[in-house]
């Protein structure tokens, strides 16, 4: 006998189940998208224990038949497509028939439907209930128009499966964004998001798609977005055609159509510290696609820093036969038949939205208030060349503008033309560093220049040898003025010392908030009139999670409302808009954790706290404020780094400084 076998249903579905159902967002996901195809325009989700003891579903739409009722848990079963040609025009947002039988095989489920009056005779519902693939009852019931399907105990027949799922707040964190993406793409419809304690969505239909962002995100998030909307004509390259022999006589070419691109992105001031901000929907369907996050960084780029993302929500439309789904078993990956034209269309449309609405750059003002200004430390050395490149930069940069900066014209970004170059840059007139050094201020390259030996002239300083920096060394520094108000210069026998003094007081907060932490005497203020923060239903989840912790480090705050927080009391030292925007990156830091650590939260919030109250840079700074940030400074643990790992302190010691000057 062979040992080839065919594997039976039970386990064929459980193996599907493995590619379908990841965790309990998965589930939310299939049945959202049945509950869409269906025509539903009301649609409730009920959650407990983050999905994994209960998900429900209910919808109003076109329910099913006894028939279908049945038919729909068998694999393959589905009303979306018929022959493989409907594979090129899938118009739903299901069509494998997989979802059900494969949730069906590892959960306990209760279905409840019942079809509109037109499709059948019978007014009656009927009800389903399927325990791991088997089927235990089926009868009828008297049921309102529509579907009501309940997964409880997920994973119950596979605990290898179940305990790699995470904590209950990070699997209600996904389960909550993705039904806000959902929300946020259908804004005619009614979406609701309930767990065990509260409702974490409620958005009722509205106009359009900017009313539902004011719905989700609030009104200070609407206010940071630029509406984009364009459309580009598709050719016909690459359109399939039936063969031949499916071709009918009289058959017309099919339209190639057009590419639609509507949404919003963000302003370069709205910063988010991960990608989970960036909502892409092609045709409806929620989908991940590195080709369109590319072309989303590629239109930020030169405009927001680096390790920060922004906020974009984009829906694309276009015809079926460009876009293949059927690439995915969760259907969220799918391929462009003309990727090159749609990434590039959606870079160029998101880059002229932030150039048309984003304000002349200062350092532009500033060419044409003071056209003699010497980019050099020399002065007068080459204004001349200066003013003629000032003169080509307007041209390239500014079309139509007189030189006086009073023309006519807006300002526009080209991409230059840069040479290929293969030889070393000579700079002449500019700073120079190499390493850690300083250098000479201004070299003035002379070819027919010849060096003359100082003969000893410039002896080298004697010292001691030079050890690494200590706590020791920063006790003794004394501070000698800022650089640009933002950075503290010092000198000890070690050297010359730059401090960035907005990290060092960063540092020193932090580790102060953290002793009082451990001894429980945080220091807070009581807020004249309570702050009012909009939170998504995602940091909903999160802040349930994090609430006693938030608590114990000097807040209160409760919520009002159904996706609103109110903060009553705050840590000391921070005001009302650095309470709204530290609490905002905290939650978005949060979301999406596998599993929160409440170590680490802790950490997070002291360091967040410490950021947004610390010293700012272009603060000026006395004698007696500097020294007392530089002794505070050395007390400090880690004196050398700021929480988020940045460097506090450099240092130029003598054996640096002597070479720079040719001592050494």
């Amino acid at each position: 006998m062979g040992r080839i076998h065919v594997l039976s249903e039970q386990v064929a579905n459980k193996i599907a189940a493995g590619e379908v159902v990841e965790r309990p967002a998965s589930v939310v996901k299939e049945l959202l998208e049945n509950a869409l195809d269906a025509g539903a325009t009301r649609i409730r989700v009920d959650v407990e224990a983050g999905g994994k003891r209960l998900i429900q579903i209910t919808d109003n739409g076109c329910g099913m038949v006894r028939d279908d009722a049945l038919l729909c848990f068998e694999r393959h079963a589905t009303s979306k497509i018929r022959t493989d040609l409907d594979l090129n025009t899938i118009a739903t947002l299901g069509f494998r028939g997989e979802a059900l039988p494969s949730i069906a095989s590892v959960a306990r489920v209760h279905l409840e439907t019942r079809a509109t009056t037109g499709e059948t005779q019978n007014s009656a519902g009927t009800l389903v209930e399927i325990n791991g693939g088997n089927i235990l009852r089926v009868e009828e019931a008297g049921l309102p128009q529509g579907t009501s399907i309940a997964v409880r105990d997920l994973f119950f027949n596979t605990p290898a499966r179940r305990k790699f799922l995470k904590a209950e707040s990070t699997e209600l964190s996904h389960i909550a964004t993705l039904v806000t993406h959902y929300a946020l793409a259908h804004p005619e419809k009614h979406f609701e998001l309930h767990s065990a304690t509260n409702a974490l969505l409620m958005a009722p239909p509205v106009a359009g798609y900017r009313e539902r962002v004011y719905q989700v995100f609030g009104k200070d998030t609407l206010d940071s977005l630029l509406s984009i909307a364009a459309v580009l004509p598709f050719d016909r390259m690459g359109l399939p055609h039936p063969p031949p022999w499916r071709r009918e006589a009289d058959a017309e070419p099919p339209e190639p159509g057009e590419l639609r691109l509507r949404g919003f992105a963000s302003k370069p001031e709205l910063q988010k510290l991960n990608r989970n901000s960036i909502y892409i929907f092609a045709n409806g369907r929620l989908i991940r696609d590195r080709l369109i996050q590319h072309a989303i960084t590629e239109a930020y780029r030169n405009i927001l820093p680096n390790g920060v993302f922004p906020v974009v929500l984009l829906f694309l439309e276009m015809p079926a036969t460009e876009v293949d789904v059927n690439v995915h078993p969760s259907k969220t990956e799918v391929r462009f038949r003309q990727s090159v034209v749609v990434h590039d269309f959606v870079r160029d449309t998101v880059r002229a939205a932030l150039m048309k609405n984003r304000p002349v750059p200062q350092f532009a003002s500033e060419i044409a208030a003071h056209p003699t200004a010497s980019p050099a430390l020399t002065p007068g050395a080459q204004a001349a060349g200066f003013l003629a490149a000032a003169q080509a930069w307007r041209e390239q940069y500014a079309p139509g503008q007189s030189p006086s900066g009073n023309g006519p014209g807006g300002f526009f970004f080209q991409a230059p033309s840069i040479a290929s170059l293969s030889a070393r840059l000579n700079f002449e007139g500019s700073i120079v560093v190499d390493a850690n050094a300083a250098v000479p201020v201004a070299q003035i390259s002379n070819p027919q220049a010849q060096r003359i030996p100082d003969n000893g002239c410039a002896p080298p300083i004697p010292e001691a040898i030079e050890d690494e920096p200590t706590l020791e060394s920063l006790r003794t520094l004394r501070p000698l003025g800022q650089i640009r108000n933002s950075f503290i210069l010092a000198v000890n026998e070690d050297g010359l010392w730059i401090v960035d003094q907005h990290v060092a007081h960063e540092r020193v907060l932090f580790e102060k908030i953290l002793r009082l932490r451990e001894v429980k005497k945080v220091e807070s203020q009581r807020l004249l009139l309570p702050l009012i923060i909009d939170l998504t239903p995602a940091q909903q989840a999160v802040f349930a999670e994090i609430a006693d912790e938030l608590n114990s480090n000097g807040f209160e705050a409760d919520t009002f409302g159904s996706s609103t927080l109110a903060i009553k009391v705050a840590p000391s030292g921070l005001e009302a808009a650095e309470i709204e925007r530290m609490l905002h990156e905290l939650f978005d830091q949060c979301t999406g954790e596998q599993a929160l650590n409440m170590e680490l939260v802790r950490t997070r919030i002291a360091a967040s706290i410490a950021c947004h109250a610390a010293i700012k840079v272009n603060m000026p700074l006395e004698q007696n404020k500097m020294e007392w940030l530089l002794a505070e400074l050395a007390r400090t643990d880690f004196p050398f780094s700021c929480p988020h790992g940045r460097p506090v302190v450099l240092r130029y010691s003598m054996k640096d400084i002597q070479k720079a000057f040719k001592r050494i």
